[in-house]
């Protein structure tokens, strides 16, 4: 009973935390400190996410979810008073800075010292996303402004030790570093080696992507925001929504322009009556799997009997080449400038009978070229953004002519998700997707089963929950969802939307029943295991396996004849 409890309170907190963030866009304003944001952190404490660790714990600062958080954050954020969540505006002229952060595709300009704006052009789910972290970054700001005095209300050593570091960051030696970090570790209340282990985490995308401030100035920053929040009214972190982002909230305004460019695209290229396969994926696996194996022939040492998957590995430093070729090859590329940041790749697979692939690749074109098939490969969409971008571009060519419509063959979405009964580099096969938090449930005749992957990596097959977020995760809700009669296999951000704009496209006649539908995801994480969760780092070479296994599987079935 006690755990049914837990996650009742977990899916209560999941509402909770939605229903309030969409209350504070649609007012334009809130104060992380404030009432409201307080209503905020209360839900997100009480959801407590595996991703965000030992965020409860008042005497501990969670830092692999401070990891996780500032790679997804723009530079500086934790040191200003303003945030401002706008639609894409005129800002690409003006002398701010633009910033982009490590590991999300979104665009943030520094308007001054004090201030950043954050353009939204992916929906609501990119809002929760930003509204998570910054409720996370608040919690952990207020634990770390504890730190800062003694007993008695004076600054403490360890603090004062922490300043001078800041000031001597760039000329520690080896030996001065170890004891910053150490101080530091007495600060956060973490271990040497946790301290040490992120403090290189967070130096090594520093140094490389210039994308954070390094650990101590993080921490610095973000207890001495606090303190001056705690010292003046004037001084409270405030987050705005601006009239414009209101406005686009549920018009699909950037969706609309990303489709009506690629359908152009189409055109021009003369491919808009030629069968259609849509493919949701990276922007290499699939011209990686085609193109690949004949630009690999002409490198020194090939091995014409070498592993495919082996072969994969070798490709990574050879993209640009393999690019080249492809363009020469029937590949075309529409790089998006509509704001909804999901690039696309055009194959004419009529134009792939003179380049040889793996002898591991079963593919088989027909003689008419005017039928073989044009796969569409797209980038990802982040969350229900996925709804608007698949929602138009299975719509007519022109709003006005409901006839003239995409001869789509098939759907296929791949990509990486958080496994339940399984470990990373697992794959799963959708058999409906139940969007969390609604009553919104898909059931999907996916085309592909455990077979086609032959024994070559553990497969699951189930429901898969599509989550409001990476970041609001509670290992009660998952499993509840893995354990009862809903037996889902995995967790993901996009494939409920999906799924609801191709029902839809069905149900308006703008796509066949018959289409084919596949879903297939690698687990790059299992939010359920210590030390597997997101926060704990991606997958490195244990993705490549499962990737191009779901690349060839599907290229198979996409051309069979």
């Amino acid at each position: 009973m006690e755990e049914h409890d837990k996650s009742y309170r977990g899916r209560v907190a999941i509402r909770s935390f939605k229903i309030i963030a969409d209350s504070l866009a649609l007012r334009g304003f809130y104060r992380p400190s404030g009432a409201s944001g307080k209503t905020l952190s209360q839900a997100l404490q009480m959801l407590s996410p595996e991703i965000y660790g030992s965020m409860n714990d008042p005497r501990i600062i969670e830092l692999k979810g401070l990891e996780y958080a500032v790679d997804r954050l723009p530079k500086g954020v934790e040191e200003c008073g303003r945030i401002t969540l706008t639609a894409q505006e005129e800002l690409e002229g003006t002398s701010f800075e633009k910033i982009y952060p490590f590991k999300r595709r979104r665009a943030s300009y520094r308007v001054s010292e004090n201030e950043i704006c954050f353009v939204i052009t992916r929906g609501l789910s990119e809002i929760y996303d930003l509204v998570t972290h910054l409720t996370f970054l608040n919690i952990e700001a207020a634990k770390i402004r504890n730190q800062m005095k003694d007993a008695d209300g004076n600054i403490s050593p360890q603090w004062r030790s922490l300043e001078v570091t800041i000031e001597r960051e760039k000329k520690l030696s080896p030996s001065e570093l170890e004891r910053a970090v150490w101080n530091l570790s007495l600060i956060v209340g973490r271990t040497y080696k946790e301290t040490m282990d992120t403090y290189e985490s967070l130096e090594k995308s520093r140094k490389s992507h210039g994308s954070n401030r390094g650990l101590f100035r993080i921490i610095h920053s973000l207890g001495n925001r606090s303190q001056r929040e705690q010292d003046a009214e004037e001084n409270r972190v405030i987050v705005y929504f601006t009239p414009s982002l209101k406005e686009i909230i549920g018009h699909q305004t950037y969706g609309k322009k990303w489709a009506r460019a690629v359908k152009a695209r189409l055109r021009d290229l003369g491919l808009q009556n030629r069968p259609l396969n849509i493919v949701s994926a990276n922007m290499h696996s699939i011209i990686n799997t085609l193109y690949g194996y004949a630009v690999m022939k002409t490198e020194p040492g090939f091995d014409k009997d070498e592993d495919m998957f082996a072969l994969f590995e070798k490709m990574r430093d050879k993209a640009e080449k393999i690019r080249a070729f492809a363009l020469e090859n029937g590949m075309h590329e529409y790089v998006d400038v509509s704001g909804a940041h999901i690039d696309c790749q055009i194959i004419d697979s009529a134009r792939l009978d003179s380049v040889p692939t793996h002898p591991d690749l079963k593919i088989k074109l027909s003689g008419n070229k005017k039928k073989q098939p044009v796969i569409f490969v797209m980038d990802y969409a982040f969350g229900t953004q996925a709804f608007e971008a698949m929602d138009e571009l299975l719509s007519p060519f022109d709003r006005q002519k409901s006839e003239e419509l995409p001869d789509i063959k098939s759907i296929s979405i791949m990509g990486k998700a958080g496994i339940l009964p399984g470990k990373k580099g697992d794959i799963m096969l959708a058999e409906a997707h139940v969007l969390e938090g609604s009553a919104h449930n898909y059931p999907i005749k996916n085309d592909l089963k455990k077979a086609d992957f032959k024994g070559m990596a553990d497969v699951y097959s189930g429901p898969i929950v599509t989550v409001l977020g990476t970041s609001l995760q509670n290992r009660d809700v998952l499993e509840k969802f893995q354990t009862t009669s809903w037996k889902a296999v995995g967790l993901e951000m996009e494939g409920g939307h999906y799924q609801q704009a191709i029902s839809a496209a069905i149900i308006r006649k703008h796509i066949s029943s018959s289409v084919k539908l596949r879903y297939a995801y690698y687990a790059s994480d299992n939010p359920l295991l210590s030390g597997q969760t997101l926060a704990y780092g991606g997958m490195g070479k244990e993705g490549v396996k499962p990737t191009y296994l779901i690349t060839k599987v599907l290229l198979e079935k996409i051309l069979k004849s």
